[in-house]
C-alpha cells in the first residue's frame, strides 16, 4: 500500500506520471463490485414507525391494534435470457476485412509519403483509437540500414517520432559506438501506434500492421535490417523462437526479388532493465559493423 500522505508534491507528481504512462486512467476500489447483482437487489423497505410514548386513550384502555405492516416488496423474478448469438464470426469477418484492406492499401502505395498517408487513414487497427498520433519513421529514407522496433512508447506517442525516449537515447549511443547516427539509418516500428500502457502488441494487431511495415521496407530497400526485440524479429522473420535465441544470428529477409540480411538484436528498452545483457548487444553491434565494413558502407 502506498502512503500518499508521506510523499511530497514532486514525488506524487512523478507517481501520477508513471501511472499515466502505464495506462492507468481511472481510480478503482480494492474490492470488486458486481453492479449487475446490485441492480437486481430489491429496494430496502422503509423502517416501521415506532409507537408514540404518549397516548390519547383513557387509562387502562387498550390501545388500538397497530395496522398490519406492509409486506416487503418481493424481488422481481428475472426470467432467463435467451442465449446471445456468438460474435466470433462477425469479429473474424471484421478482422479479415481489415487485413484485406491493409494489404491493398500498402501494396498500392508508390512511395513512403503515400504509404504514410494511407497508414494514417487506415481505421482497421484499434490501436489508432487510443494513440495520440501516428509514429511513422525517422532518419534517412535512402539509408542502407533500416532499424525496426516493436511500437511507440509514451514519449514517441507525444512527439510523433520513433525511439525518442530513454530507449531511443540508448539506441543513439549504440549507433554512435559503431560510427552511425540517425542521418545514416532509417528507423520505424512494426506497429506505428502506441499500445495502451506500453503493452506488447497482440498477434492480431501485428498482423494488421504487417503489410504496411513490409511495404515500408520494400520502399526503403535497405541492404541491412536490424530487428530490435522479439515482436519485430518474430513478426518479420516468421519465427517463433525467443529473442535470446534469435539475437546475433543473421537471417535472410525476402523482399520481392531482393534478399536483405537481417540481424535480430536485443531491444534497448530491455537493456535498460537488464544492463548485464549489454555485452551481448555489443557483440551484435560489432557483427553489424563488420558487415558494413565488408560491404564498404559507413
Amino acid at each position: 500500500m502506498i502512503d500518499a500522505g508521506a510523499m511530497d508534491r514532486e514525488t506524487l507528481a512523478a507517481l501520477l506520471r508513471w501511472y499515466s504512462d502505464m495506462g492507468v486512467d481511472c481510480a478503482l476500489g480494492e474490492t470488486p463490485v458486481d453492479r449487475f447483482a446490485l441492480s437486481l437487489r430489491p429496494p430496502t423497505p422503509a423502517p416501521e414507525a415506532l409507537p408514540s410514548e404518549a397516548s390519547d386513550s383513557a387509562p387502562f384502555e387498550p390501545a388500538p391494534p397497530p395496522a398490519p405492516a406492509a409486506s416487503p416488496p418481493r424481488a422481481p423474478v428475472v426470467s432467463p435470457s435467451p442465449p446471445r448469438p456468438s460474435l466470433a464470426p462477425a469479429a473474424a469477418l471484421s478482422h479479415d476485412s481489415a487485413a484485406a484492406s491493409a494489404r491493398e492499401q500498402a501494396a498500392t502505395a508508390q512511395n513512403l509519403e503515400e504509404l504514410r498517408e494511407r497508414l494514417a487513414a487506415f481505421d482497421g487497427c484499434a490501436l489508432k483509437n487510443s494513440a495520440t498520433q501516428l509514429v511513422f519513421a525517422d532518419g534517412a529514407p535512402d539509408a542502407r540500414i533500416m532499424i525496426v522496433g516493436e511500437g511507440p512508447g509514451a514519449d514517441e506517442d507525444r512527439i510523433g517520432r520513433p525511439f525518442v525516449g530513454r530507449a531511443g537515447q540508448l539506441l543513439d549511443k549504440m549507433l554512435a559506438a559503431i560510427g552511425l547516427d540517425r542521418t545514416k539509418v532509417y528507423i520505424a516500428n512494426v506497429v506505428p501506434w502506441r499500445p495502451p500502457g506500453n503493452r506488447t502488441p497482440t498477434p492480431q494487431e501485428l498482423a494488421l500492421c504487417l503489410p504496411f511495415i513490409r511495404r515500408q521496407i520494400e520502399l526503403v530497400a535497405p541492404d541491412f535490417l536490424v530487428l530490435l526485440g522479439a515482436s519485430a524479429a518474430q513478426t518479420l522473420l516468421g519465427e517463433k523462437e525467443g529473442i535470446m535465441r534469435l539475437r546475433g544470428h543473421w537471417r535472410d529477409y525476402h523482399c520481392g526479388d531482393k534478399i536483405i540480411r537481417a540481424l535480430p538484436m536485443l531491444h534497448p528498452a530491455y537493456l535498460l532493465r537488464a544492463p548485464m545483457k549489454k555485452a551481448q548487444a555489443w557483440r551484435d553491434l560489432r557483427a553489424l559493423k563488420h558487415a558494413l565494413d565488408k560491404t564498404g558502407h559507413s
